[in-house]
């Protein structure tokens, strides 16, 4: 099933479980509006995965009534630092100082021994636009190896550089 088709699905669900006296806390809403408000909250918003961000006294953190005030987690649709997956830069520099060194040593694996770039793995595909102001304000593209150690290019075809992972030499 497509995105769309469970998308359909889920907002029918969440429709038809709705009745006239049930409420998910939205005020002056109509029934119709519900499901879309609920999956709104729902299922596009996502937690900080910092393990302090609810330590931080911010307004938006603020959840409860006046006399029950506790800070929480941010939730947002969308974060902009680590990938996604961070508030601020504050929350993923928590993160980083205390789990940082476990991704390394577990994920990636810690470097003992430099990478050595030598001028047979130095090549790079790379292109360029080339703009012509004889041809009409038009351009071409320019597919070509380009080697970072000894600056050595080769011209390749737009095939060629589709299909090659080391340049013809």
């Amino acid at each position: 099933m497509t995105y769309c088709q469970w998308d359909i699905i889920l907002k029918s669900v969440i429709y038809k479980n709705l009745t006239q006296h049930e409420s998910i806390g939205l005020r002056g809403s109509s029934r119709a509006e519900y499901s879309t408000q609920a999956e709104r909250t729902e299922m596009t918003l996502k937690y900080c995965q910092s393990h302090k961000c609810h330590t931080y006294d911010t307004k938006d953190r603020k959840r409860g009534s006046k006399d029950n005030r506790t800070n929480q987690t941010r939730r947002r649709s969308s974060f902009y630092y680590g990938g996604g997956n961070f508030c601020s830069q504050n929350c993923y520099n928590d993160w980083a100082s205390d789990f940082m060194e476990r991704a390394i040593d577990q994920i990636s694996g810690r470097i003992n021994e430099p990478y050595i770039l030598t001028e047979e793995n130095a090549w790079q595909k790379r292109y360029r636009y080339n703009w012509d102001s004889n041809v009409g304000g038009g351009y071409e593209v320019i597919y070509f190896w380009y080697n970072t150690i000894n600056e050595r290019r080769i011209d390749i075809t737009k095939e060629e550089f589709d299909t090659q992972s080391q340049p013809n030499l």
